[in-house]
């Protein structure tokens, strides 16, 4: 149960998170505003560390294989991707289409069993429940 509340925190943090740097974009700019919410989020997380972690940072050297040290990188295209999309399309739409591509992508790499992920078999229930997802986003957009 605190895993289903965790994921609805995370998405209405997701949400506000997006309106509050698109309007930090109408001041500063794209790159500005999304290295300046990177850094405010290194600050957060090394503050953590400190208080409750302080697993040795050559932890970070063992981590195999490499690529998946590129999660920071990608977080600063996820945000900027989030402030342009939350501009172009408003708060709603953008969270929509960014939810269902999460979900397809998710259920991708289930599939194939990606990046480490235990291999999933095709489940069709699933695949009618996206299709449900995404004809719930072309009524909205209509």
């Amino acid at each position: 149960m605190i895993g289903f509340l965790i994921a609805i925190l995370s998405g209405a943090l997701m949400s506000v998170q997006g309106v509050f740097n698109t309007q930090v974009t109408k001041t500063s700019g794209m790159w500005l505003a999304s290295g300046f919410v990177q850094l405010t989020a290194l600050m957060v997380c090394v503050a953590a560390w400190l208080i409750k972690e302080r697993t040795p940072v050559t932890s970070l050297l063992f981590v195999q294989p490499k690529y998946m040290l590129l999660g920071g990188v990608i977080g600063a295209f996820i945000t900027v991707t989030v402030i342009k999309a939350m501009e172009m399309l408003g708060p709603a739409k953008a969270v929509m289409f960014i939810v269902i591509s999460q979900l397809i992508v998710a259920y991708v790499i289930e599939l194939f069993g990606m990046f480490g992920v235990d291999k999933q078999p095709l489940e069709w229930r699933k695949v009618i429940g996206m299709a449900i997802a995404i004809a719930g986003v072309i009524l909205f957009k209509w």
